[in-house]
């Protein structure tokens, strides 16, 4: 198959500003993007070929695409080049499941269940799901895409008698298949974080090593405040936000 000519993005500079050129370059190119001449996945030529086009120095052409790489508006991928990153996700703090909340925004969810298994329960997870020690649980991992880009990976421990079937989880978010089967979530506490990706989980995200990964650890009861999951999850921060209103008291 023949490979897509990258694209040159349309430039002009003013040398006589006094505006670095870097920052005049990257904001040329985030007012492309933005305004949706440049869509998710258009490759960029390379920082040599920009400069020479613009008649700029290669570290010059190398800062301005770093910094829209920095904010997220574009990426790099070994053998591919730098791109056009796909459009953040933006999640309002609402209890709602991630497969509900994109299928709210018109993405494809899909999910990939990494691992499901029955084992027992010891040490933070008992005590986040005030089960006994040892009691017996479902553990599931999931890898979960958004338009066929992977977005995040859902860690969670669930009480045996109320946790969805393997089949269940590849149809269903955890909510959904939760509610089928008579279970009502009615609160839950979470916090949110962030830290390094793991080699294992920049490979599953198609990330680089020790990407920046945003984190929930989230804790969900039902209607007669009974402990249903526990749930520890990591998002990729260059395509994932959390929304949150706050309101005076």
């Amino acid at each position: 198959m023949r490979e897509t000519p990258a694209h040159q993005p349309r430039v002009l500079l003013d040398r006589s500003s006094p505006v670095p050129l870097y920052h005049q370059m990257a904001a040329a190119i985030r007012e492309l993007i933005t305004s949706g001449e440049l869509p998710p996945g258009t490759r960029l030529e390379n920082e040599v070929a920009m400069a020479s086009r613009l008649g700029v120095s290669r570290p010059t052409a190398r800062q301005a695409l770093q910094d829209l790489v920095n904010t997220g508006l574009l990426v790099r991928r070994r053998g591919v080049g730098t791109q056009v990153a796909s459009e953040v996700i933006r999640r309002p703090m609402e209890l709602t499941s991630l497969q509900d909340d994109l299928a709210a925004a018109g993405r494809a969810p899909r999910t990939e269940v990494l691992a499901y298994d029955v084992v027992t329960a010891h040490g933070p997870v008992a005590e986040a799901l005030r089960c006994p020690l040892g009691a017996s649980i479902v553990t599931m991992r999931r890898l979960r895409y958004a338009d066929d880009q992977p977005l995040a990976i859902l860690t969670n421990h669930l009480r045996v008698e109320v946790a969805p079937s393997r089949e269940l989880l590849e149809e269903h978010g955890l909510y959904d298949a939760l509610r089928e089967q008579g279970v009502q979530i009615r609160v839950a506490h979470q916090s949110i974080g962030a830290r390094l990706a793991t080699a294992a989980e920049a490979r599953l995200l198609q990330e680089r090593p020790r990407a920046a990964l945003l984190t929930m650890e989230r804790i969900a009861l039902d209607d007669s405040d009974a402990v249903i999951e526990y749930g520890t999850h990591v998002y990729r921060a260059q395509r994932y936000t959390f929304d949150t209103t706050l309101i005076r008291r």
